[in-house]
């Protein structure tokens, strides 16, 4: 079992210990309140580990402790990943942003959008403009996740995932590429920040352009130079022990465990053809620690460089018109606009908490999160497995107790 990793005093990173441990206070009441299962929560600032806690259960069923190597089902902080690796294609000169998706998935030409309702019946059209990378880098290329239910397009898409059930194990990741781009958008490609599947969509972009399955480039190119280890799509048989058990919330706000198989995207412990670019990965604090450092440090960590610094400087620039904010997606929306892979935030003013101009992170489905801020040369990381009735609380009042703990700025 690995050990915790190894801890200084706050004070050396210009924080306070007092007021830094006012985060374990919380957290363990989350723990105690059963809101949690058991999480791992790391503060660093100015390359200094101020704060790694370990605490609450990874199985409550089996009685299984938290143990600081438990692997965790990212979710969508797959986003940040799959787009830096677009992102290093590009810095290769094999893909320029503003391409349109057709000329590497030829598919996409023939995507009609919604219009309008005419005679009880919805109207679609065609792309005007055509979808393009950037698009999809900023969820703005007008595909959804279906959680709208008077939506047309999302109505088609939901028909759909009843259908074929995308993201099954046992499906070709192509294929299901092939079932998006045969349903409607809902919104013209750049007229709207909408949260969707396009970073499965990049996921195959990558897989296309470099000529290669997407789980070995992200593998080969990111997580081996990085060594994240732990890093996949799936668990090998070894590792299973160290999974963490997945959770939501039962009507008294309790932990009710979800199935392995249950669970989206399947179970993580068999191997998959179709890798979700936008939510598939596992990973553990350690590994996913070392990724926003390598961010951090402007696209090198360890002597390990993936890209330049003008790269990361361009990923977490907003590229959303202030005509599409606030983002329509959870808590952390005020204040933030959108990069290529990340929130930015862009107005400290309406921001839910604390921050700086230029922070930025994303979260998973199941409560994992990750803040970078430039600024502060601050990293916050909390790992935990509950689809919560109060998802975003957590992940949002964890950072906001570590930045109150700065006393030199």
């Amino acid at each position: 079992m690995e050990r915790p990793m190894q801890t200084q005093p706050a004070e050396s990173a210009g924080m306070s210990s007092n007021r830094l441990a006012r985060a374990d206070t919380y957290l363990a009441r989350e723990v105690a309140d059963e809101r949690l299962p058991g999480m791992i929560a790391i503060a660093q600032r100015r390359g200094k580990c101020v704060q790694h806690s370990v605490q609450g259960m990874m199985d409550i069923e089996a009685d299984r402790g938290m143990q600081a190597d438990a692997i965790f089902r990212i979710y969508s902080m797959t986003k940040p990943v799959v787009s830096l690796a677009l992102m290093m294609l590009h810095d290769e000169g094999r893909l320029q942003l503003h391409d349109p998706v057709s000329r590497y998935i030829p598919s996409f030409a023939k995507t009609k959008v919604f219009s309008h309702i005419s005679e009880n019946q919805p109207i679609f059209v065609e792309q005007d403009p055509p979808m393009t990378i950037f698009h999809l880098l900023t969820h703005t290329a007008g595909l959804s996740y279906a959680g709208d239910p008077w939506h047309p397009a999302d109505e088609a898409f939901r028909k759909s995932w009843n259908k074929h059930g995308f993201f099954r194990r046992d499906m070709a990741l192509s294929e299901m590429i092939e079932h998006f781009a045969a349903l409607p958008l809902r919104t013209q490609p750049g007229s709207a920040w909408h949260y969707s599947v396009a970073t499965d969509v990049l996921g195959y972009l990558v897989q296309v352009i470099a000529d290669m399955p997407l789980a070995d480039f992200l593998r080969e190119r990111i997580f081996a130079p990085l060594g994240m280890v732990d890093t996949g799509f799936d668990i090998p048989p070894e590792k299973h022990s160290r999974l963490c058990a997945l959770y939501r919330s039962d009507e008294a706000g309790l932990p009710q465990r979800i199935d392995h198989a249950e669970a989206a995207n399947g179970d993580v412990r068999l191997p998959t053809a179709c890798p979700s670019g936008g939510g598939g990965l596992v990973s553990t604090a350690a590994d996913y620690l070392r990724f926003a450092n390598m961010l951090l440090n402007g696209g090198e960590l360890d002597g390990a460089r993936l890209v330049g610094p003008l790269t990361i400087e361009r990923m977490t620039a907003n590229a959303v018109p202030q005509s599409m904010l606030p983002l329509k997606i959870g808590i952390e929306r005020y204040g933030y606009g959108f990069g290529l892979g990340f929130r930015i935030m862009l107005d400290v003013g309406r921001a839910n908490g604390y921050s700086s101009i230029g922070e930025y992170g994303w979260s998973g489905a199941a409560n994992t999160h990750v803040v970078i801020d430039p600024r502060q040369e601050l990293i916050t990381l909390m790992m935990t497995q509950m689809w919560s009735a109060e998802p975003h609380r957590p992940r949002s009042v964890y950072p906001n107790l570590v930045y109150q703990a700065i006393d030199s700025l």
